[in-house]
């Protein structure tokens, strides 16, 4: 029998978002809204609501739902706000970014993955995200500043073109780490000076570019 995507989508939300700790009801709304299952390849669409990545082609993933929820809430995107965000891949972070802000601006450096997340953002209707084909670690100045970033590969350290490119209260989250293990860490300013938190180990694909892993 075939998967009921929309069941499967609201377990997802109440038994991997709800019960692990995300609270915010616009990212949980976000997070109920947006189809998954429309930025995957088909052969994988009955595991679009499973707690894990998925491979999305050109040797990256799909984030696992509760990391971009995460990362999401730890952003705390207002609804004016202007985020940028680093990796693309096929567009769903970018899909729930934009439906908390006023305009996402989002960078991918594969072309096939640029492509392909340009089509799946115009196929569920969204019209307030900018792509680039680009290398994000650069970020994009000639938009910036931004309330906040959200960099969805992982980094040997912030590069400091990122953090230049941070509104005065402007948020940036990101993991930071090893090839094969990262912290989830927010940074901002705090009476003038950078704080960090942090909100647990996690793993994600490398970034390659000017500030990413050289290897």
């Amino acid at each position: 029998m075939p998967v009921d995507l929309t069941q499967a989508r609201e377990r997802m939300v109440v038994e991997q978002l709800e019960q692990r700790g995300i609270s915010d009801p616009r990212v949980l709304n976000a997070m109920r809204t947006v189809p998954r299952h429309r930025f995957i390849p088909p052969e994988f669409a009955e595991r679009a609501y499973d707690d894990c990545p998925l491979p999305i082609g050109d040797e990256q993933t799909i984030s696992q739902p509760y990391m971009v929820a995460l990362m999401t809430q730890v952003a705390a995107p207002g609804a004016r706000d202007r985020v940028l965000e680093v990796g693309t891949g096929s567009g769903y972070q970018a899909a729930i970014l934009a439906a908390l802000v006023a305009q996402v601006y989002s960078i991918e450096r594969i072309p096939s993955l640029y492509d392909r997340a340009r089509r799946n953002l115009q196929d569920i209707g969204v019209r307030n995200c900018t792509l680039k084909l680009d290398d994000g670690s650069d970020g994009w100045p000639e938009e910036a500043p931004f309330d906040s970033i959200v960099v969805t590969a992982a980094m040997p350290g912030i590069p400091r073109p990122l953090l230049e490119q941070l509104g005065p209260r402007g948020r940036l989250v990101a993991p930071i780490g090893e090839d094969e293990l990262q912290t989830l860490v927010r940074i901002g300013r705090s009476d003038g000076h950078w704080q960090e938190e942090y909100f647990g180990e996690c793993r994600f694909v490398k970034m390659s570019g000017r500030h990413g892993f050289s290897d």
